[in-house]
């Protein structure tokens, strides 16, 4: 086991990975940048290294600085957390370079599986069904070709990267030329990668992701599902587990296909395979983020199963030691983003508190809502042994949650969790206008 990690973000997914850290003896250091001096997870951490100025690419996302501050503190491993570095095969190699683990997949694996296009193929193979599609179209015109060929509406989607950006739905030919320019400048802008792929759009769906445990011995566990259909504009705003849309013969037979199909592609860490659920109940795979998930904690609340902790023991060889027939997958767990309106300071932070509710953050009074990153201030998670509990429990909980000083969308959330559709868990991906 590592001694000493160094977490390469912020916010609150660095301050969950240090507390993990601490539960299991690994001392921490933390880097942050200009913006971030103040910040909860350098104040946490054992040791903290500024590393450039408050724009990402002069901090977060700037590898030799974050290598340097790892040897500089004697660390044997670097957590990228989720988003910045966290599925960048460059950085993986240049820890590898300099003997440090990077807690995540190995930078062949980020390579072969981050193209979402090539990972299509990929899984073709394994026995789940994948929505019709292409690799990277070179041009628009070539686009258009593509798309007569599988039919409109289609999706164009960045090959790298994620988080709802290069993507764009196109409904008939007079569309697509002006997305397909669209999508590959964001798509550019985001990750470095301006290449685009089309997938056929299925419609209407939910979003359902299973997470994956895998370790290098060999050993593979699928910790369920969970129903991300609640977006806006291809943004996840709420996520609950298990999905009411899924049955459980439905579920052991996709978990069970999951399962192998991360085994025969050799994939090792922690992993999400992406789905969408048609009306029919027929899977559609879309894609697999080779990293933690934002929303990783929702499964934690319904399994019991660090996954954070998890991603550190796979990291240094340690292998699992639960197999599938020790999932539980009883009650139902809920997570609702709570993200920023604009910027602000903190004046005031209440919490709600009670059994099995869970907010993470990294806010603390006197914190400054900074304009160079996410808008993520924290997650609000709760679990309950029914569904009906469990949005009751939601319910009281954004009630009591106080941000004073930072406009949030607490008030949004509240609505959606009130709204009979939601409660009936009859929503799909339209729920908020989002497709």
């Amino acid at each position: 086991m590592f001694s000493k990690i160094l977490i390469a973000n912020r916010g609150e997914i660095a301050v969950r990975i240090i507390r993990a850290c601490k539960e299991m003896g690994v001392s921490t250091v933390a880097v942050y940048s200009e913006a971030d001096r103040n910040a909860l997870h350098a104040a946490l951490a054992d040791q903290s290294f500024c590393i450039g100025g408050p724009e990402a690419s002069e901090s977060y996302l700037n590898e030799n600085q974050i290598i340097s501050a790892a040897l500089l503190a004697g660390a044997q491993a670097i957590h990228p957390g989720y988003g910045f570095l966290s599925e960048n095969a460059h950085f993986a190699r240049l820890c590898r370079k300099n003997g440090l683990v990077f807690i995540g997949p190995d930078p062949e694996s980020m390579e072969r599986l981050s193209d979402k296009a090539v990972l299509k193929e990929l899984i073709r193979g394994t026995g789940l069904s994948v929505i019709p599609g292409t690799k990277a179209v070179a041009s628009a015109e070539e686009a258009g070709k593509a798309a007569e060929r599988i039919g409109y509406p289609v999706m164009l989607k960045a090959c790298a990267g994620g988080g709802g950006r290069g993507i764009r739905l196109v409904r008939t030919a007079d569309e697509l030329e002006e997305a397909y320019h669209q999508a590959t400048s964001e798509a550019q802008s985001a990750f470095g990668d301006g290449s685009v792929y089309l997938e056929k759009y299925i419609f209407p769906a939910r979003h359902i992701e299973l997470q994956i445990l895998a370790d290098e011995h060999g050993n593979a566990v699928c910790l369920g599902e969970r129903d991300c259909s609640m977006q806006q504009r291809n943004q996840k705003l709420i996520e609950e587990t298990p999905s009411p849309a899924v049955g459980e013969e439905q579920r052991e037979k996709i978990m069970a296909l999951a399962v192998e199909a991360v085994k025969k592609i050799g994939y090792v860490g922690a992993g999400t395979l992406e789905f969408l659920l048609d009306q029919e109940g027929f899977f559609w795979f879309m894609e697999m983020n080779v990293r933690l998930q934002v929303e990783h904690c929702v499964t934690e609340m319904l399994t019991g199963y660090d996954l954070v902790k998890w991603q550190i023991r796979i990291a240094a060889g340690i292998p699992l030691d639960f197999t599938q027939k020790d999932i539980r997958l009883q009650g139902a767990a809920i997570e609702c983003r709570i993200n920023a309106g604009r910027c602000g300071t903190l004046r005031m932070l209440h919490v709600p508190g009670g059994p099995s509710v869970r907010f993470d953050t990294c806010l603390i009074e006197g914190t400054t809502v900074s304009p160079y990153y996410d808008s993520l201030l924290g997650k609000l998670v709760v679990y309950a042994k029914t569904r009906e509990e469990m949005l009751r429990k939601v319910r009281a909980a954004l009630c009591e949650l106080v941000i004073d000083g930072i406009p949030t969308n607490i008030e949004d959330q509240l609505r959606i969790v009130e709204d009979e559709r939601f409660t009936s868990g009859n929503y799909d991906l339209t729920f908020m206008g989002s497709r």
